[in-house]
């Protein structure tokens, strides 16, 4: 394995490769950073560029492009309260009020510092236990999903705390807006109204654009002919050390980040649901393991550092079942088993055996370019806040074209952009009620994953409800989803104070 891993290193660390990998960083973080682009765009973009290079260049070249998209979100998730990517979507509950607060340098270098170790935590896992943890992944039948969508759409109770039928009226409308187009298993056409264009559905990425960037947008833009409240806020970096946070908060945070670094992980190797949900999930268990809970959604660094090393520790877990299994664990790795057999490489248990020496060139270009992504947001931490400087009634138009730019790029068609100014409104109107928009995105994520997985259950049982309680692990998830529930009940009977609506309103 060692020299394996010796001859990888060798592999990356020639000049081709390094300024191939330095570009891509760079190009991932820009592409994370800006709302209405993702890391699956940035990846989709560049993959014809890797037909004329070797292997090794090419996968290079993806690898790092993932990794600066992915930790790239963070950035105007705390400057300006738009993720910039699905998985950054919890970073803006307490970056936000971070960066309010006059705290934004501490909240860029913890979600940098966290998002490097989260990465390097799924690399290790990758390299070392990535066959076992697949097969695991590979034994789980639609029974089994099934019983985790039900499982994790009963978050939705968690995010709804202190507005509870709002929450739920939200997750209930995500799931309803997941049907809209046709159906998965009889290929019916369901709510589309005899428009071809929703044949496929809405796009996971234009709702994203729509309910947080555009909304943001539209709610700014209440303000924005004053010259006080349009313009940004400034950052002090004067008496700022390394990353601005001590080592006692580094200290603090570690068994906050090791448990959401396992739950990114985790989350990220069962296929389909990715960091867009193991962001929110970390943050939600990270709020109620916390002592001080209730300032979460206020300007905790717990809030940053949860979901940062969620996210990012879903890389590692996103990469396992492709290259152990062939079955891409998100629609990034999806495009990346594309660059794979574009090279006439077929991802699966033999590639270990017949591609080893490659396999290690891409466990060592993920290595170095976790410590390239760190080094480039390091040094460029005064370069995002001079972001700030930027007057928002000149920056929010900017970002409205870019968001616009960027749904159109999905598929080159206008319906993405009218859908995204569609969902901008939605969320714009959430504002205004009051309801959380998380329970909304967390029934449009899971609802297609528990239909579907529904149906082919109930097929493979011919019908019978009854073998979702007697499969095993089915069962024990059905189960705890029952639990949950009747604890959310009996906490509700309970009132306290709860702070969840104002993370979630901000």
């Amino acid at each position: 394995m060692l020299d394996l891993l010796q001859q990888g290193f060798g592999a990356v660390f020639s000049l081709n490769i390094m300024m191939l990998m330095a570009v891509g960083v760079a190009m991932g973080i820009v592409f994370g950073a800006v709302p209405g682009l993702s890391a699956t765009m940035a990846v989709a973009l560049c993959l014809p560029l890797t037909f004329t290079m070797g292997p090794q260049a090419g996968l290079s070249l993806l690898v790092a492009l993932f990794i600066g998209a992915t930790s790239g979100g963070l950035i105007s998730a705390i400057l300006l309260k738009i993720p910039g990517t699905p998985s950054s979507i919890a970073t803006v509950f307490d970056g936000g009020p971070l960066m309010e607060q006059g705290h934004g340098v501490k909240a860029l270098g913890v979600g940098i510092v966290f998002s490097f170790l989260g990465t390097i935590f799924s690399i290790v896992a990758l390299m070392f236990i990535a066959p076992q943890l697949a097969k695991v992944a590979l034994s789980f039948g639609p029974h089994e999903y099934f019983a985790i969508a039900v499982f994790s759409l009963t978050l939705i109770a968690t995010l709804s705390a202190g507005s509870m039928v709002k929450g739920l009226f939200a997750g209930a409308l995500g799931i309803a807006v997941s049907t809209v187009g046709i159906a998965p298993v009889e290929a019916i056409r369901r709510f589309t109204f005899g428009f071809s264009e929703l044949n496929g559905g809405f796009s996971m990425l234009t709702v994203m654009i729509g309910m947080f960037a555009v909304a943001e947008i539209i709610k700014l833009a209440e303000t924005g002919r004053h010259a006080v409240q349009g313009k940004a806020k400034s950052v002090s970096m004067k008496n700022i050390k390394g990353f601005g946070f001590s080592l006692k908060e580094f200290r603090e945070q570690l068994p906050n980040a090791g448990r959401s670094g396992l739950i990114g992980l985790g989350i990220g190797i069962l296929p389909g649901i990715g960091a867009g949900t193991s962001n929110l999930v970390s943050y939600i268990i990270a709020k109620k393991r916390a002592k001080d809970g209730d300032t979460y959604g206020k300007g905790n660094i717990g809030g940053v550092v949860a979901s940062e090393t969620a996210n990012n520790a879903g890389i590692g877990g996103a990469m396992m079942p492709l290259m152990t299994l062939g079955i891409p664990g998100d629609t990034v790795t999806a495009i990346m088993l594309g660059g794979f057999l574009i090279h006439g490489i077929q991802p699966g248990p033999l590639l270990f055996i017949s591609q080893g020496p490659l396999v290690y060139t891409i466990f060592a270009a993920l290595i170095v370019a976790t410590f390239m992504m760190l080094f480039m947001e390091f040094y460029g931490l005064r370069l995002f806040i001079k972001l700030l400087d930027v007057p928002k009634h000149i920056l929010l138009p900017i970002i409205l074209v870019l968001c616009v730019v960027g749904a159109f790029g999905l598929s080159s068609r206008l319906f993405d952009v009218w859908s995204i100014l569609l969902f901008g409104v939605v969320g714009y109107g959430f504002v205004k009620a009051g309801m959380p928009a998380a329970p909304f995105i967390i029934g449009f994520i899971l609802g297609p994953m528990a239909e579907t997985n529904l149906r082919r259950g109930l097929m493979l049982s011919d019908g019978n409800f009854i073998d979702f309680f007697t499969n095993p692990i089915a069962g024990t998830f059905l189960g705890l989803a029952l639990v949950f529930i009747l604890w959310q009940v009996f906490s509700a009977l309970r009132p306290k104070p709860s702070a969840i609506n104002e993370i979630l309103r901000s």
